[in-house]
């Protein structure tokens, strides 16, 4: 999330009520996760295991919950809970009305027809041709391009299924990202696409969903891909152009997908992958998954 004007390490610790190390006029230019982290962003590390990642990311201010040596060139807030802080930065720059009051700001391009039974929430901006089925659920400061088109029932830009145990409990991460859709994609009927938790879910220029599909939070799907029914695609993915997943496909979180690849029915996919052809419960070359049969087949 980047502000709306840049802020100071100061203004940031006094809205959370924690400790800085650093330059109190030090620049703060927003928020953001680990894996999509940008100089001038706050980053949040609560557990020893991920300090040295945090603390050599491209992020120049970490919010932690232990005072630590600061790199040069960075600064450090202190929190003794920094995912609870995190939530408090999110929110204080980001009004959040989950469809409980009406504060409309939506802009919709040229030829655009929406059904009146569609939902739509704030700062909210349709492009030019686009066609929005009944029931359709457009979630806060969603990013439509021109000649999209999406089918009953679909969800963009809910929540981000993020959480930590707390206390015996389940504590939400406030999603305040987005999803942004660019032209000329078509999404089919109850398909479910959360926004980033701090950054854009994104559906690449051409690409085609077919029903039933979730893509999970701050993942990016890449140009002209072809997606089947009941596939699944965690958070924070990256799939590159051109990818083919048929039906029932799974994809584990944090995974990169290489242009060209294509996946066939119920493949689970649990690493990053090169451009090929791939079948199975643990995804793995096809051929080679043939070659396999073969030589099962020939014991007997």
């Amino acid at each position: 999330m980047t502000f709306n004007q840049p802020q100071t390490l100061k203004a940031i610790a006094d809205i959370i009520g924690a400790k800085y190390i650093g330059d109190e006029n030090f620049p703060v230019l927003g928020t953001n996760e680990i894996h999509m982290i940008k100089p001038g962003e706050i980053v949040f590390v609560n557990h020893p295991k991920y300090y040295d990642k945090a603390l050599n990311s491209a992020a120049t201010i970490i919010l932690i919950d232990k005072e630590v040596e600061c790199p040069e060139g960075k600064a450090l807030l202190v929190s003794d809970d920094p995912f609870r802080d995190f939530n408090k930065i999110n929110t204080h720059f980001t009004r959040i009305s989950n469809f409980k009051e009406e504060l409309h700001d939506l802009e919709v391009g040229d030829g655009t027809s929406i059904h009146p039974s569609a939902v739509i929430g704030n700062d909210v901006r349709i492009g030019k041709n686009c066609h929005i089925f009944p029931n359709v659920v457009i979630g806060d400061r969603t990013i439509i391009g021109d000649n999209v088109v999406i089918q009953s029932n679909t969800v963009i830009g809910g929540d981000a299924f993020y959480y930590r145990k707390l206390n015996g409990n389940f504590d939400r991460l406030i999603s305040v990202g987005n999803v942004v859709i660019e032209n000329n994609v078509e999404i089919g009927n109850s398909c479910t696409i959360d926004r980033g938790v701090t950054d854009s879910t994104r559906i690449g220029e051409g690409s085609i969903l077919d029903n039933q599909i979730q893509i999970g939070h701050d993942t990016v799907i890449g140009k002209k891909c072809l997606i089947a029914s009941q596939t699944g695609i965690a958070g924070c993915c990256i799939i590159e152009d051109e990818v083919t997943m048929w039906g029932q496909v799974g994809i584990a979180s944090g995974l990169t997908i290489e242009s060209g690849t294509v996946l066939l029915a119920q493949v689970g996919v649990n690493r990053n992958l090169k451009k090929g052809t791939y079948f199975g419960p643990i995804a793995e070359e096809f051929r080679d998954y043939l070659r396999k049969e073969v030589k099962v087949k020939n014991l007997k």
